[in-house]
């Protein structure tokens, strides 16, 4: 048969103490982080990522769209100091680079700016990328394209 062993009040002290010990030595956290964890943070910073490409393209396109409004307003002062020397606009861009600008301005995407110019009027256009589609600011017709591509201008100046 079993043999019975009694336990004294002391005997019994050490062995829960020895039992939580146990417990408490197992129950740590370990050193480390779970795959779980780890796998949240990377997507948190995937999405944050994520939104800071969207909100810094569009800064880039309104900064190319603040250098084509500034080009325009270039060529037209250029255009209007022609006209009140020679009491006509010219028929090309081209024609100011001798004493009126030193380089005519090219499109911040390397496209040039559609210009028409007759005697008492001119009409110079350009695409802006931050504009809605069927906003168009200005009145006049430009012959051609702005990008190349086929795409109509959606921003115009002309004569004051």
């Amino acid at each position: 048969m079993m043999k019975k062993v009694a336990l004294s009040k002391k005997h019994g002290f050490t062995l829960i103490r020895t039992l939580l010990r146990k417990n408490r030595i197992t129950a740590q956290p370990r050193g480390g982080f779970t795959l779980i964890e780890l796998l949240v943070v990377i997507s948190i910073i995937g999405v944050l990522i994520a939104l800071s490409f969207v909100g810094f393209n569009q800064a880039r396109k309104s900064a190319r769209d603040s250098k084509r409004k500034a080009d325009l307003e270039q060529i037209r002062s250029a255009l209007e100091i022609y006209r009140n020397d020679q009491k006509t606009y010219p028929s090309s861009l081209p024609q100011l680079e001798t004493d009126y600008m030193a380089d005519v301005p090219s499109d911040p995407s390397n496209y040039s700016y559609p210009y028409s110019g007759i005697t008492n009027s001119y009409c110079l256009c350009a695409f802006l990328e931050t504009l809605g589609s069927d906003e168009t600011i200005g009145d006049c017709t430009c012959a051609g394209d702005c990008d190349g591509a086929g795409t109509s201008c959606n921003y115009k100046v002309r004569n004051p």
